[in-house]
C-alpha cells in the first residue's frame, strides 16, 4: 500500500530551533544543529524522530525506543537509552506538542482548505444569502448555506453542507466543520467546530401538565467566546430566557451535551459524552471526566475535577475532586469502594465456608452410613 499522508511533510527543525521554540536550552554536550524531522509515538518513533514520555504506564517501552529525541521528566532520565538525547523538562507533553505543532502546522486549526490569491479573495461555493456579510478571504464550501442578516470575519471556513443561521456572528479564524448547524449563536475568533456539531437548537423546556406538556419558548442565545473547540456531533442548546455560554479557551470532546441556560466558565475540558443540565455553572478551569452526568442548577467551582463516570447531584467546591454516583470526595468515594471490596470479600469467603462444611457434613453422612 502506498504511503498516503493528509498533512504536508514536515520542514526539519534543528535543536537550537526546538530550544527556542520551548524557551529551554539544548541539552548540555549535544550539537544544536542536529535536525529532527518528524514526531512519533514511543514504541514507533526512529532515527530522526522526537517523541515523549509523560504517563508512567508506557515507561516500559523507553529503554527500547529507537527515537532521536525523548522529552521526559527527570525521574526518567536514567531510562533513555544511549542512542537517544533526553531533553528533561517537567511538561513532556506540552514540549511535544509545541514541536508537533512547529512541524505540522496544518494539524492544529482544524481548516482543511486555505484561501488562496490575495488576501480579498472569498471563496463562495456554497449558497449565500445576499444580505449576509462576509469580511474578506473567507471560504464557504459547496453546499453550505449562510443565512439572512449572518455576518462571518476574515480567515474563516465554512466546510461543506454546514448551515449558518440568520443573524448568526462568526469571528475571524473561524473553522466550522462539515454538516454543522449554528443558529441562535454569537461565536468568537478562532472558534472550532467539529463536524456534525449543532449550536442553538431548543432548549430541552416544557411545563409539564396532567393534560399534557407545554412547550416553552427558548428566547436565548449561545455565546461561544475565543478559542474555544468542540468536537464532533457535540450540542450546546440556547437559553430560556438567557443566554448559555462557553467561556473563551474551553475545550469540548466529541457526543457533548451542554443543556439550555448552561454558563460554562473559561479554559474548561469537557470529555467525551458528558451531559450537562439546565442551568448548571462550572467556573474556571473545570474538567469533567467521560460519560459524567451532571444536574441541573448545580455549580461545580474553579479548578474542580469531576471523575469519569461520576453523577454531580450537588454544587461542587473550588479546586475539589470529586468522583462516584453520586459524586463526593475522591477520598471519600475510594473509601467506600474499598469498603465494599472487602465486605464483597467477606461474604464470597463466608458462602465458600458455608459450601465447605456442607459438603463436609454430607460426606460425613455417607461415611456413617456405610458408603451408601
Amino acid at each position: 500500500m502506498s504511503d498516503i499522508s493528509f498533512f504536508a511533510t514536515p520542514v526539519p527543525v534543528s535543536l537550537q530551533e526546538i530550544a527556542d521554540l520551548l524557551g529551554e536550552p539544548v541539552p548540555q554536550d549535544h550539537d544544536d544543529s542536529l535536525v529532527i524531522s518528524n514526531v512519533r509515538a514511543l514504541d514507533e518513533a526512529g532515527s530522526g524522530d522526537a517523541t515523549f514520555l509523560d504517563n508512567p504506564k508506557y515507561v516500559g517501552l523507553l529503554a527500547e525506543s529507537q527515537a532521536s529525541l525523548i522529552f521526559c521528566k527527570k525521574r526518567y532520565a536514567d531510562k533513555i537509552p544511549s542512542g537517544s538525547i533526553g531533553w528533561i523538562t517537567t511538561a513532556p507533553y506540552h514540549a511535544y506538542a509545541r514541536l508537533a505543532a512547529r512541524l505540522y502546522p496544518g494539524a492544529v486549526n482544524a481548516n482543511p482548505l486555505v484561501a488562496t490569491g490575495p488576501d480579498d479573495t472569498k471563496i463562495i461555493r456554497g449558497r449565500v444569502h445576499n444580505s449576509a456579510r462576509m469580511e474578506d478571504n473567507v471560504v464557504i464550501e459547496p453546499n453550505a448555506t449562510v443565512g439572512e442578516d449572518a455576518e462571518i470575519g476574515s480567515g474563516t471556513v465554512v466546510a461543506a453542507g454546514a448551515v449558518i443561521g440568520r443573524g448568526v456572528r462568526i469571528g475571524r479564524d473561524c473553522f466550522i466543520g462539515a454538516n454543522a448547524v449554528v443558529q441562535h449563536g454569537l461565536l468568537g475568533n478562532r472558534v472550532i467546530l467539529h463536524s456534525g456539531v449543532c449550536i442553538g437548537q431548543d432548549g430541552f423546556g416544557y411545563a409539564m401538565g396532567a393534560t399534557g406538556h407545554l412547550k416553552v419558548p427558548q428566547i436565548g442565545r449561545v455565546i461561544i467566546q475565543d478559542d474555544v473547540e468542540i468536537g464532533a456531533n457535540s450540542c450546546v442548546d440556547r437559553g430560556t430566557n438567557r443566554d448559555t455560554i462557553v467561556g473563551e479557551g474551553t475545550k469540548i470532546d466529541n457526543q457533548v451535551q451542554i443543556g439550555h441556560n448552561v454558563t460554562i466558565g473559561r479554559h474548561c475540558v469537557i470529555v467525551g459524552q458528558v451531559a450537562i443540565a439546565g442551568s448548571a455553572t462550572l467556573g474556571d478551569f473545570v474538567v469533567i471526566g467521560g460519560q459524567t452526568g451532571v444536574i441541573g442548577h448545580v455549580t461545580i467551582g474553579d479548578g474542580a475535577q469531576i471523575a469519569g463516570v461520576s453523577a454531580v447531584h450537588g454544587d461542587v467546591p473550588s479546586g475539589a475532586r470529586w468522583g462516584g454516583a453520586p459524586a463526593k470526595p475522591v477520598r471519600e468515594w475510594f473509601k467506600e469502594v474499598t469498603l465494599l471490596a472487602q465486605l464483597a470479600r467477606k461474604d464470597i469467603v463466608a458462602v465458600r465456608k458455608t459450601a465447605a462444611d456442607t459438603d463436609d457434613s454430607a460426606k460425613h453422612m455417607t461415611d456413617k452410613d456405610g458408603g451408601n
